[in-house]
Order: C-alpha cells, then sequence, then structure tokens
C-alpha cells in the first residue's frame, strides 16, 4: 500500500486474571483469558520523510507528555529498524480509551502501530520475530497483536488462540482514575491461584458468564486499596438491567459487565449514564476477528 492505512485498536478484557507464580526476577505468572472489544482507539499511517506521532481524540490529554516514549512510536521506530525499512511515516493515534486503565489501550495502541506501519511499508516479520520484539514494548502486546481471545499464561508472552469465545454485549466503566499496572503488583499481598481454563468454551453469553465466576481477578483487592472507587463502580455495574458478570480488568481501574447482546449493553449504558455521567464509560460487544489493515484517504484522518 503506497497511501494512507488506518488500525483499529481494541480494547483489552482480561475476563479473568489468576496469578500462579512468580519468577525470580520479580515478573508475576499469568492464567488469564483475554477479550478483545470494539470499543477502542485508532491508528493511522501516512507516508512522510521520518517518523513522526499526532495524537488527537477525548483522552489525548492524558498523553500530552509523553512524546518520544509514546508506545505507539517507539512501535514504529523497532519495526523500522527490524525490517530495514527506509520510509518514513506521520502516524496518527485517536484516542478513546483512558490511560493506565487496565484494558491494554496502550499495547493495543502499539500493535495497532505495527500492522499500520507493516501494512503502509508493504513490510512483514516472521511470526516469532514479530512477537519478540512485540514484548519488548510490552506484556500485554502480544496479545494485542493477536486481537481476537486468547489464553495467556507466563509473563503474557505464552498465547494460546480460543477457537470459539461466545458473542456478548460489554459495558466498560472507569472512575477517572489513572491506576498504573506496577504500583496494583506492588501492592498485592497473598499467595497464587492455580490456572483454571474454561473447557469446554461455553456457548453463549450466559453460560460464559457463568463459567467465569468460578474464577476472579486476583488484582483487584489490591487496586481497590489504591483505588476505592473500583468498589463503587463494580455495584454500579452489577446493579444495572441484564447483567450477567462484573468484574475488574487487568490492573484496573476500568470494570466491565457482560450482557447477552449489544443491544442490552447500550441500554444498560445509558442507564449508567445517567447514573454517573463524570465516569469514562462505553457499550459494545466482544470481537470474533482481529482489526485488519484499512485503505484510507489521507484526507480524512482528523489531525
Amino acid at each position: 500500500m503506497s497511501g494512507a492505512v488506518s488500525v483499529f485498536a481494541p480494547a483489552k478484557i482480561n475476563l479473568y486474571l489468576h496469578i500462579v507464580g512468580k519468577r525470580a526476577d520479580g515478573y508475576h505468572l499469568l492464567d488469564s483469558l483475554v477479550a478483545f472489544a470494539d470499543i477502542g482507539d485508532r491508528v493511522s499511517a501516512v507516508p512522510a520523510n521520518g517518523l513522526s506521532l499526532s495524537i488527537n481524540g477525548p483522552e489525548a490529554g492524558a498523553l500530552a507528555e509523553t512524546g518520544d516514549d509514546n508506545l505507539v512510536l517507539r512501535a514504529a521506530k523497532l519495526f523500522a529498524e527490524a525490517t530495514g525499512a527506509a520510509g518514513g511515516a506521520a502516524l496518527y493515534l485517536e484516542k478513546q480509551l483512558p490511560v493506565s486503565s487496565g484494558i491494554g489501550g496502550g499495547s493495543s495502541d502499539a500493535a495497532a502501530a505495527l500492522r499500520a506501519l507493516a501494512g503502509l511499508w508493504g513490510r512483514r516479520l516472521d511470526d516469532a520475530a514479530l512477537a519478540r520484539l512485540a514484548l519488548t514494548l510490552g506484556a500485554d502486546v502480544p496479545a494485542c497483536l493477536i486481537g481476537t481471545a486468547v489464553w495467556v499464561g507466563g509473563i503474557g508472552e505464552r498465547l494460546e488462540p480460543v477457537l470459539a469465545l461466545p458473542p456478548a454485549g460489554i459495558v466498560l466503566a472507569n472512575p477517572r482514575r489513572a491506576l498504573p499496572t506496577v504500583q496494583v503488583f506492588k501492592a498485592r499481598r497473598g499467595g497464587f491461584t492455580p490456572a483454571n481454563r474454561i473447557d469446554p468454551m461455553p456457548g453463549d453469553a450466559a453460560a460464559l458468564a457463568a463459567a467465569l465466576a468460578e474464577n476472579h481477578n486476583d488484582l483487584t483487592d489490591a487496586a481497590l486499596h489504591i483505588v476505592p472507587e473500583i468498589a463503587d463502580v463494580l455495584a454500579h455495574l452489577a446493579a444495572l438491567p441484564g447483567a450477567l458478570l462484573t468484574r475488574m480488568s487487568g490492573s484496573g481501574a476500568t470494570c466491565f459487565a457482560l450482557f447477552t447482546d449489544r443491544a442490552a449493553a447500550a441500554a444498560a449504558r445509558r442507564r449508567l449514564v445517567s447514573q454517573k455521567p463524570h465516569w469514562w464509560s462505553a457499550a459494545g460487544a466482544l470481537t470474533s476477528a482481529p482489526p485488519g489493515v484499512e485503505p484510507v484517504d489521507a484526507e480524512t484522518i482528523q489531525l
């Protein structure tokens, strides 16, 4: 592709998250079922001399000071080095997801940047090399590169695709509190939880929620210690009509509720907005296909 391209960067949802151990170097070992929602950011790329990044969107302000440390720009530089790409790109990030919120926004943005540049420059890395590059950007980036439901093990690098995650509606809510992952892991106390994969995978949203109820998120107590408002978010989500399961995602502070379908989730989110208009919230559905690289007219990219 020689023109501009655009890639959706979906929110990453930890449907459950168990801490199963800890390595000698301090990294925690995980067992998690990760899904993605059709709620997210968007990364676009236009041919240019050199690499640059512009950020817009309702959540752009939180990234204003990141500069060259932004994951999108770091991903672009690493991909250029790894592939020997001679061209440049002007990158544009439309930021819809809150920063440091437990739904993998930065990691998904980085994965989208890798996809976008592969399409823009016509350069590829084999799957193993691309996975290694992604892991240097963050533990969540390899899963975000896959972009569909996966079982996550190790520190985030062991991934096994889920073949048949059932469709479900979802509402995400955040109390407008950033919560860096490292703080949550440092605050965590207690032992470890055995891995407990769901097998066989349920066929509908209600059965999925029932199966997930047997598991939990081992980081919730630590996150609550730092951001007590998470308890209020969980309570409001649980009280929404049609909510099948309510849980914190990742290291928080974003929480989610599952519903039978997108329409039920949208109706529930409208009620939540009427109750908590100052929270960040969004409604959508779990996705079953990874984001693709879409050719776009450069003039349509909003700066």
